[in-house]
């Protein structure tokens, strides 16, 4: 018996349609929107000026509902020690001065007390800095901790994981940005934070000294005495001045430089796990050149990245190491003239010397640090565009005409007016109409191409791209078993009982499933660490899958060609399940294996036609419509 039912006309694949064209987003073109505002190079020269603001809403996430308060109060602590550490070195400035009298006035009691004294001074300032050490350590700590867990948070909402992949740059490589930005982000916020804050502090304890100290630094022009108010102050911010002037023009390349090499880098560690799990495949083809090859091109672009970098820090350097050694003598030179008119004694010269370098040195902590500043703003950024694209891809993807996945008012699955796009903006599903009931076994054929996996994603909710509607049952009582089964690092017993916890099943109960489903030889080995995923042939694999239904004892089961490695008896048997264990379950079936039809009630087939794509509903005879029946007759008998 057969009848046809149209999906409607087949468009063209240079062709979305009158009706859709422009009202929803394509797969692949998301991407490069997305990407041209957080991925490609114009975008971060603009992201470049908005890093305060991205540095400010990404700590306002991390701070939300008290979160950040371990933050807060290490930040809070630090502020301590550096305000102590200030003192400390105010102190010591104060000592230098005594110390290097007592030397010129040759005061042999009062250079011993003030060895004394210089102990007490580094035995405090010894304590702060071991105490700013460890609190900076754990700021880092607490800092990646909870960046990585915001980052998770916006990764691992329902659905998003799968379809940042297809957004473009943006969203790529999001293990380096939650592995290897998150680290450099923390501990590049923490130490620039803390070195900016101290050097802040600094300036302001000691810009008073050498402003009080510069008015005995006097120049004789004519026979007359000038004073210039604040002069070594002024000579010190000038100074300063002049060379982060120099370090912003030479080193701003490092900037753009800094992302792309981490970007190169992470599509290095890519290819390489890429080559590592394929690495049977590989062999069986004796692709090793092959893959030698394009891991070449992948390490020459790495290589590349990191030249032109080395080129840009080079150039830098020839500023930051000139300017820190001419250091050495400007403030002497500067004064020199207060001492030899005797106005400084040796003592209060090297106090202004030392509070000049002290002033100095905040002031240039910018040209200091600024290839840090530019690694620190290449991972903000990256870290930055990475949660903007999964905050854009909800919105971009509520705006614009989707599937609407809706609950079905009688717990079946319904497919109304529902179209699907591929990533070419093409339309290989229009209009599709069709109902599942409670209890039925249904059957989608194809051909290769035609959308049924595409349909598969999209009952799942992980394709939103095209229009119409699916009703769907309860989200708890469905479950979905793709070609290959996802198993999860950790023990086989964890895998069985995913995305349950690995105690969420009694152990007779994990044991009893493995048995049904073939797989008693693992018994011993069920809470063994192992990478299952690759000790298990991918046939074993599907019934760890079928095992795991059997715990879970849904009310709806979706598989895609979810026996197409088991043999006839195997599959056989694990269809048999839904006789026996899941007798009365709900089966919606994608798959081209001889013996599938016999167990389903409907076969719905997709096929292509010059006037469009229709379905074809054929039910098979009725000596074959009991599954039961059917296994005795082909001499087999179900567990």
């Amino acid at each position: 018996m057969t009848d046809s039912t149209s999906f409607g006309s087949q468009r063209s694949s240079n062709s979305v349609g009158p009706e859709l064209q422009g009202t929803f987003p394509r797969p692949g073109s998301i991407g490069p929107e997305i990407g041209a505002q957080h991925g490609s190079a114009p975008a971060q020269d603009k992201n470049s000026d908005n890093a305060l603001r991205e540095f400010y809403l990404l700590l306002r996430e991390m701070f939300e509902r008290r979160k950040g308060w371990p933050i807060t109060r290490l930040s809070l602590a630090i502020i301590v020690i550096l305000i102590g550490n200030m003192i400390g070195q105010v102190r010591l400035n104060a000592w230098n001065g005594a110390f290097f009298d007592a030397v010129e006035r040759r005061n042999s009691t009062a250079f011993l007390w003030q060895l004394v004294i210089f102990l007490g001074i580094i035995a405090f300032l010894l304590v702060m800095v071991v105490a700013q050490t460890w609190l900076q350590e754990r700021l880092k700590i607490r800092l990646r901790e909870r960046l990585t867990h915001v980052l998770l948070d916006v990764w691992l909402k329902p659905n998003r994981a799968y379809q940042l992949s297809h957004v473009g740059r943006a969203g790529a490589q999001p293990d380096q940005r939650m592995q290897e930005d998150c680290r450099l982000f923390s501990e590049f916020t923490t130490e620039l934070g803390v070195g900016m804050l101290q050097a802040f502090l600094m300036l302001v304890s000691f810009i008073g000294v050498l402003w009080t100290l510069s008015s005995y630094a006097s120049f004789e022009y004519k026979g007359e005495e000038i004073i210039i108010p604040g002069y070594m102050v002024w000579i010190a911010v000038g100074y300063a001045s002049i060379g982060s002037g120099l370090t912003w023009l030479v080193g701003r390349p490092l900037i753009p430089l800094n992302t792309t090499r981490y970007a190169r880098e992470a599509e290095l560690r890519f290819a390489l796990v890429r080559v590592n799990e394929s690495s049977e495949s590989v062999a069986l083809y004796n692709g090793e050149q092959d893959e030698r090859r394009s891991l070449n091109l992948t390490v020459d672009a790495v290589l590349l990245a990191t030249r032109r970098l080395s080129g840009a820090l080079a150039r830098l350097t020839w500023i930051t190491s000139g300017y820190g050694w001419l250091a050495i003598v400007v403030p002497i030179l500067a004064a020199a003239p207060g001492y030899f008119a005797a106005r400084l004694s040796f003592g209060e010269m090297m106090m202004v010397v030392g509070a000049f370098g002290m002033v100095q040195g905040s002031l240039r902590y910018f040209v200091d640090n600024f290839p840090k500043i530019a690694d620190w703003r290449s991972a903000l950024l990256r870290i930055a565009t990475f949660r903007q694209a999964a905050l854009d891809l909800d919105r971009t993807v509520e705006e614009n005409r989707k599937i609407e996945i809706v609950p079905h008012p009688r717990g079946w699955l319904r497919f109304e007016n529902l179209s699907i796009a591929l990533s070419d903006g093409s339309i290989i599903l229009e209009g599709a109409n069709a109902e599942i009931k409670a209890g039925e076994r249904v059957l989608i054929v194809g051909e290769s191409g035609s959308g049924k996996s595409t349909l598969f994603r999209a009952i799942a909710g992980l394709w939103p791209w095209g229009s119409g509607e699916i009703q769907i049952p309860p989200g708890e009582q469905m479950m979905f078993l793709p070609q290959r089964p996802y198993l999860p690092l950790g023990t086989l017993r964890a895998a069985l009982c995913y995305p349950a916890a690995p105690d969420g099943f009694s152990d007779n109960e994990v044991r009893a499933a493995l048995e049904r489903c073939g797989l008693g030889d693992f018994l011993g080995a069920l809470d063994e660490n192992r990478r299952w995923d690759q000790s298990l042939s991918l046939g074993q694999q599907q019934r760890v899958a079928f095992a795991r239904i059997v715990l879970h004892k849904p009310r709806w089961v979706f598989m895609d060609e979810a026996t197409s490695a088991l043999d006839d008896e195997n599959q056989t048997s694990m269809l048999s399940l839904f006789e026996n264990e899941l007798k009365g379950a709900s089966v919606l079936s994608i798959g081209h294996r001889p013996g599938l039809e016999e167990f389903h009630s409907r076969t719905l087939q997709i096929r292509k036609t010059r006037e469009g794509a229709i379905l074809l509903v054929r039910t098979p005879p009725p000596a074959l419509r009991n599954f039961s029946d059917w296994l005795r007759r082909i001499g087999i008998r179900a567990p």
